[in-house]
């Protein structure tokens, strides 16, 4: 009798599928932006702005391998993808975040901090208008 085996859908390793360099180059730039700290974990790379998510390691089996998941708003996703059609791409699984994957090897150093920078301001923006409402809250 013939055994039957099973293909398990395995999870792309952060550490192993994103290239040294890429993450090098990453991290140099995330950090140049005020208030990002490095909040990367064993399951991978990532950076939070004012203790908001703004990149990480993309972890579901939808992404390619070497991608990162970077916080954006909708508008300025269909912008950016539209200017970085090889370099960015949105997989289902992620279509309903604010958010847009990126092979980062397919992008130059000036394009990533433009793309981060934008994400930057998303992000921080988000943080001021919530700390802002909560203020008004107590009031």
């Amino acid at each position: 009798m013939a055994k039957t085996v099973r293909k398990r859908k395995t999870r792309a390793r952060p550490n192993s599928t994103t290239s040294t360099a890429s993450t090098d180059v990453l991290r140099e730039i995330a950090l140049r932006f005020p208030d990002v700290e490095d909040a990367t974990t064993e399951r991978g790379i990532a950076f939070k702005a004012r203790g908001r998510l703004l990149v990480c390691s993309a972890i579901n089996e939808s992404a390619d391998p070497g991608s990162v998941v970077i916080r954006i708003g909708a508008e300025q996703r269909a912008r950016l993808m539209a200017a970085y059609p090889s370099a960015l791409y949105l997989p289902d699984h992620y279509a309903k975040h604010p958010a847009v994957l990126a092979r980062l090897e397919k992008l130059d150093r000036e394009s990533l901090r433009d793309i981060l920078g934008a994400a930057w301001l998303f992000v921080t923006e988000k943080a001021l208008t919530r700390k802002r409402s909560a203020s008004r809250r107590k009031r």
